[in-house]
């Protein structure tokens, strides 16, 4: 049974948040050490490159660095709407695990063939984003803590032990936890049981990440253009013209790496739902109150749950809380007055008070909201669009902080039409099912989440809906 209450929240866990900034942590000189720099000038007028990316996040970052380390005098012009860092890649929790796609179970339901490949080629990844931010002089304060997996339901805390020997047979160091030893390492008493993996997991400081691949790709040699919003995208006689507000771009090439906004290749539209998703972020603990929660190992932590929290610890002993409400609205806008959800903020204060009563009069500093890329089967997918004259990665389903690295190569390889381990495989070359249009899609997403509680309600027993999204492809679990 879930442990949370369905009761109203109370004036104290509302009046926790009330005073938060809302604004990204991640991206707040005033509470964290990150260097914001100037924004790179808006693109005027015409230019021409040999590739031109369009976003300026995770997945633009890396496909920068890697086009220019394939070869350092390939032309690359990289647009962003805002600056960069300013959706998902400033918003995230940090969590930056190696599986790609969206842990071993839904890689097992979707791609068991491929499995044993995918898991390498995502420890391989992951290895190499630790080498690449040495390489570059990038601390994005990076720990190796392992991924914790908990349990609220001591019926649920027998299903552990099969699931640590499946990521055994994998090559990762799973220890599984009982009640007792997970409070050990994490004092909640809504614990009931834990799965530590520690092989490809770690934490990063989302922003330093963001910022410090944009400082590598100016000295790679890339053109920057913040406030510079692709409006439409052409094909040409020599390859394709990207349109600004104030500007124009023909290159060769186009890698399109914009995720949960529009896409300007209009088929994404079907395969892509943006989901909000909400985080707290505490004021800094005290050493009595660090001393009050354990959590001595700093692991990142997820609940096993349908609608599931995330939570870690910052390098000046904040907790980041998020999770559990994944909010869609009719249309799928995204626009910055959704950033801030009263609803899910209450019910994140609520629940945050539940799991960690012993820091009961603890205030919130941040609160915000962002997009995911939802696609239906949670992992990255790919494509080519203008008869391979432009190429995509997208659907990470807020699990992209090292996919995105794997994304971003992989697109390039598509675009520049190399053959590889990763594009040779189903997972690359097959889209997930699309999502009906709207209303249905509404209509599907709501019901779905709703089923979704009731099953956590139940013990985890999936309905008669959610086996049918099974069947289809569809499998909400998250």
């Amino acid at each position: 049974m879930s442990p949370w209450p369905r009761t109203d929240p109370t004036p104290e866990q509302r009046a926790a948040y009330a005073d938060a900034v809302v604004r990204p942590f991640w991206l707040d000189p005033a509470a964290t050490d990150v260097a914001i720099p100037d924004p790179a000038p808006a693109l005027v007028g015409p230019t021409e490159a040999d590739l031109c990316i369009v976003g300026g996040g995770y997945t633009g970052l890396w496909a920068a660095l890697h086009a220019k380390a394939d070869d350092p005098a390939r032309d690359v012009l990289l647009l962003e709407a805002e600056t960069c860092a300013f959706g998902a890649s400033g918003r995230n929790g940090g969590f930056c695990v190696a599986s790609l796609t969206h842990g071993i179970d839904n890689g097992m339901a979707r791609f068991a063939d491929e499995l044993a490949t995918l898991e390498r080629l995502g420890l391989e990844n992951h290895a190499g984003l630790g080498a690449d931010l040495e390489r570059h002089g990038i601390d994005a304060e990076l720990e190796h803590t392992g991924e914790l997996e908990v349990v609220l339901d001591p019926a649920h805390a027998e299903e552990l032990q099969e699931a640590a020997e499946t990521l055994r047979r994998f090559g990762h160091d799973a220890v599984v936890l009982d009640a007792e030893a997970v409070r050990a390492e994490l004092a909640s008493p809504v614990l009931h049981g834990g799965l530590w993996d520690r092989t490809g997991a770690s934490l990063v400081h989302p922003g330093k990440l963001a910022l410090g691949l944009r400082a590598a790709a100016l000295r790679a040699g890339v053109r920057i253009h913040e406030h510079s919003a692709a409006s439409d995208l052409r094909e040409t006689d020599a390859g394709v013209e990207v349109l600004t507000p104030q500007g124009r771009v023909r290159a060769r090439r186009a890698l399109l790496a914009t995720n949960a906004f529009p896409p300007l290749v209009r088929v994404l539209r079907r395969y892509v739902a943006p989901v909000y998703d909400y985080v707290l972020v505490s004021e800094p603990l005290s050493a009595e109150q660090r001393a009050s929660i354990g959590w001595r190992n700093r692991q990142g932590i997820g609940d096993a749950a349908n609608q599931f929290h995330y939570y870690r610890l910052t390098a000046d002993d904040r907790i980041l809380w998020g999770g559990y409400d994944a909010v869609y609205r009719y249309g799928g806008p995204v626009a910055p007055r959704l950033d801030d959800h009263e609803a899910t903020f209450a019910r994140l204060s609520q629940h945050f008070f539940t799991a960690f009563p012993q820091l009961r009069g603890l205030r919130f500093s941040h609160r915000w909201g962002g997009a995911i890329d939802t696609c239906s089967r949670f992992s990255v997918f790919f494509g080519t669009a203008h008869r391979g004259r432009v190429a995509y990665a997208a659907g990470y389903t807020g699990l992209g902080v090292a996919a995105t690295r794997f994304g971003a190569r992989v697109a390039l390889d598509l675009l520049d039409g190399r053959e590889t381990d990763a594009t040779r495989l189903r997972y690359v070359r097959i889209k997930p099912t699309p999502f009906p249009p709207e209303p249905l899609r509404s209509a599907g997403i709501q019901l779905t989440r709703n089923r979704l509680a009731a099953a956590d309600r139940n013990g985890g027993r999936r309905g008669l809906w959610l086996r049918t999204l099974d069947r289809l492809g569809l499998g909400f679990d998250s």
